[in-house]
């Protein structure tokens, strides 16, 4: 019965883990998009993306990347609830 609710526990933490990292198209190109720098990053699919218009980059504010990254720069990733892309920080 323990195997059985550690198995469990487990698996719901790998789901967790998943779950904090989404594929977007960022700039043109599918790329997975994790909250943390220790998230596992999930393979994401070969798909066309849409370009995203040239548009100025916004000033962004010197910030200290998070644990586990070393720089930050501002891409345009694709929401795809409302079909455009919008300006985001990716720390990589």
């Amino acid at each position: 019965m323990r195997l059985w609710l550690i198995a469990a526990l487990l698996l719901m933490m790998m789901a967790k883990t998943q779950a904090e990292c989404v594929c977007r198209c960022v700039e043109g190109e599918m790329q997975p998009i994790c909250e943390s720098a220790i998230d596992l990053r999930p393979l994401c699919p070969v798909t066309v993306c849409a370009l995203p218009l040239p548009l100025a980059r916004p000033i962004q504010p010197p910030v200290l990347p998070p644990l586990g990254t070393t720089k930050c720069t501002q891409r345009q990733v694709l929401d795809p609830d409302i079909g455009q892309y919008e300006w985001q920080s990716i720390c990589r």
